[in-house]
């Protein structure tokens, strides 16, 4: 008697830009993708069709019939409810609000699908086949516009009571310290993401410190994370020093939560530490185990730069559909 193929699963990473889909077989190879821009302004009714023609190419890349996979996953950015598969708000994506995401993706492409948020689908990724392979206990951050933070305990995401748990962007790091895009003051968003670095820097530049900004980007022009990697690699002091503090910052951030979850592993990512690792994660690594109680066990303490890149959240996506959907 031949052996039964496992069916592949098809994860689908949504951005505010983009949309990937990639159908991946069950030990996290990518069988084929397909990538196209995200209608973000359009709304739902625009999107929802946008992500079934992009994972029905992913298919076809992979020449595997949509009934064959074995189930869907998607990760989308805002606040999501997992076991409705609903998207409760999305701030990237115009008019996403109690969005059944889930249900509408399962009746367009005919297969089971789980929903996730970005985060913590890329952070599954990575606990399933990147950086934190092999462990049960993970914490993921990625700082970006903002800060996303996910947790997997025992092998499980965990979303709390009320599905609001790893707001780590959110945690005060300093009292009455700059406001946060939600307006409350001293959050680790408000001094650790890249907001909150490109406002510093240009607060510094409208004094008139000197920095090689002033040539690479426009006044009106946004200060990407590739623009500060190159600014630091010519030895700009000013972006240096930025850098350097949001290492400061991000490493309180990790050892306070060391000291509350005691994880195997904390996994940094997205494209801010991508880009700029190298001037970030020292400062990070040194203030983090400073910061560390148990100070006997800190070299077991894992602080892992994120492994899959800008594959993490389909590959997490199939992953979460593989979890969740089990061959029978």
């Amino acid at each position: 008697m031949s052996k039964k193929r496992k069916k592949p699963y098809l994860g689908i990473d949504l951005g505010g830009t983009k949309i990937l889909a990639a159908v991946v077989s069950p030990k996290g190879k990518i069988l084929g993708q397909a990538k196209q821009p995200t209608p973000a302004g359009e709304g739902p009714a625009a999107v929802i069709p946008r992500i079934a023609e992009t994972a029905r190419k992913a298919a076809g890349k992979a020449g595997v019939a949509l009934a064959d996979v074995g189930g869907i996953g998607i990760g989308a950015p805002g606040v999501v409810d997992s076991q409705a598969g609903v998207v409760r708000v999305a701030p990237n994506l115009a008019f996403w609000e109690a969005v059944p995401l889930g249900e509408r993706l399962s009746n367009l492409l005919e297969r089971p699908v789980v929903v996730g948020n970005d985060v913590d689908v890329a952070t599954y990724g990575e606990y399933a086949l990147g950086a934190g392979r092999g462990s049960q206990s993970v914490i993921g951050i990625f700082p970006g516009t903002g800060i996303g933070g996910a947790l997997i305990l025992d092998g499980k995401m965990h979303s709390g009571a009320r599905g609001s748990a790893s707001e780590v962007g959110h945690m005060v790091l300093v009292a009455d310290g700059p406001v946060c895009t939600c307006g409350r003051r001293g959050h680790a968003e408000a001094l650790a993401s890249r907001t909150a670095i490109e406002r510093d820097l240009r607060i510094a530049m409208q004094f008139g410190q000197e920095t090689i900004l002033n040539e690479l980007v426009g006044p009106e022009d946004r200060i990407r994370s590739g623009t500060l990697a190159k600014a630091a690699r010519a030895g700009d002091r000013l972006v240096l020093e930025t850098l350097a503090r949001t290492g400061f910052y991000l490493g309180l951030l990790a050892g306070s939560l060391v000291n509350l979850i005691d994880p195997e592993v904390i996994i940094f990512g997205g494209g801010l530490i991508e880009a700029c690792a190298d001037w970030i994660m020292p400062p990070l690594y040194g203030t983090a185990r400073e910061h560390m109680i148990n100070m006997l066990d800190v070299a077991d303490v894992r602080i892992e730069v994120a492994a899959l890149g800008d594959y993490a959240g389909v590959l997490g996506a199939a992953m979460l559909a593989r979890a969740s959907f089990p061959p029978g």
